[in-house]
């Protein structure tokens, strides 16, 4: 019996690096039809596109796997957002909308805030540090980058909660099938979520203080905020904030996965905590966090030796380029102590992550509670780990950890 179409992208998003490495040996591009895109998969080729921002747009970035039902859809038409933002925008009002998130996440920014980051990691710990085991991703995966990200946007504590379940359910409703009710019931937590941001937009632009929500509304609005200017801040805001957990929330997982699926390299950071902002490195490049992005090529163009009409869709595979062995040897090998070799982890070129640097540090934080309270974690041995099906965030679902 044939497979039906979800079921051959779910088989791909839980696990990609084949398509990649058929990719890498194919001559020229290989089209993937679960994708219904031309992989690009090369380091350099993956490179070529992120430097050919005119050629290559980032317009359709986001591009939804699942498009949501009627219901689902009605639901949504009672929220806010639903502009560009950063990550699906080109040229002049891609530099616009980057503008106040580059500010906002600068060194001085991540700097000040690692005090808290800390603090709150810690804390997590403890939580469960005295109870022998686990699931990391509820107990502390998805809640300190949301925790931290919250706190440079300037959210209350109080919120942060339905705004991280919020990102969470967006990413399913658009990349995940669901039956009609669940859908309906994803849509209405993204609305939910939605109206908390509107409503800081609003207080921000009437109160303004130190914090990136109110960087965000000055760079949308020129005097009265309008109706519009809400739509497009909240839109802004909302993508900032589900980049901001999602993708570091990913990074935590899979680094803590792989450092524990490889017991001599835990081991070897345990030992030497000197190790660990390689170990970072070594962890962002062997299993992105960030596969990689869609982008629509803007006229007629050659990649790889093949040619690609106007509008026609390519998936730029980050991770597959992170595998590539013509850039990195041994690829397929997780080791902390390889040479660092620039990787595509974070993207490159105007459309690199603003937020990289906050992701490090957070998971440096997290690596150095975890191997300084809990050397003796590992993984579950009755709880198989399953990865989240979707090309943008690979993390697991859930990680039991025992000690």
């Amino acid at each position: 019996m044939d497979r039906e179409p979800h079921d051959l992208l779910d088989a791909l998003q839980r696990d990609p690096y084949p398509h990649y490495d058929r990719a890498r040996r194919a001559k020229g591009l290989m089209y993937v039809p679960e994708l219904d895109a031309w992989l690009v998969a090369r380091d350099t080729d993956v490179r070529e596109v992120l430097r050919r921002p005119g050629d290559f747009s980032s317009a359709n970035s986001l591009r939804p796997d699942v498009l949501p039902s009627p219901g689902a859809l009605a639901v949504l038409g009672g929220g806010f957002g639903g502009r560009p933002v950063v990550v699906t925008t080109d040229g002049t009002r891609h530099q616009q909308l980057r503008a106040p998130l580059v500010r906002g996440l600068s060194p001085a920014r991540v700097a000040a805030v690692l005090p808290y980051a800390a603090e709150r990691a810690a804390a997590l710990v403890d939580s469960f540090a005295d109870d022998g085991g686990v699931e990391l991703m509820s107990a502390y995966a998805q809640r300190l980058p949301g925790d931290v990200i919250g706190r440079i946007v300037g959210l209350d504590p109080v919120d942060v909660p339905a705004v991280v379940h919020g990102g969470h359910r967006a990413e399913e409703l658009l990349f995940r099938p669901l039956e009609e009710s669940e859908q309906i019931a994803a849509a209405e937590d993204v609305v939910a979520m939605q109206h908390i941001l509107d409503r800081y937009i609003r207080v921000r632009h009437a109160q303004p203080r130190q914090d990136l929500a109110t960087d965000l509304v000055a760079s949308v609005t020129q005097g009265e905020l309008t109706l519009e200017q809400r739509h497009e801040a909240v839109a802004h805001l909302q993508n900032l904030l589900i980049a901001g957990h999602l993708t570091t929330t990913a990074l935590i997982g899979t680094t803590v996965l792989h450092l524990l699926r490889h017991r001599a390299q835990w081991e070897l950071l345990c030992a030497e905590p000197d190790r660990i902002p390689a170990a970072v490195e070594e962890a962002a490049r062997y299993d992105s966090a960030l596969q990689g992005f869609y982008r629509v090529t803007t006229g007629p163009v050659t990649l790889a030796g093949t040619e690609l009409p106007a509008g026609v869709t390519v998936f730029v595979a980050f991770a597959g380029a992170n595998r590539d062995p013509a850039r990195h040897p041994r690829p397929d090998e997780f080791d902390i102590t390889r040479a660092p070799e620039r990787h595509l982890a974070f993207g490159l070129g105007v459309h690199g992550c603003p937020g990289a640097q906050l992701a490090r540090e957070q998971l440096r934080l997290t690596l150095e509670e975890l191997i300084r309270r809990l050397p003796g974690l590992g993984l579950a041995v009755d709880q198989p780990v399953t990865m989240r099906p979707t090309m943008i965030h690979r993390s697991p679902y859930r990680l039991h950890l025992t000690w």
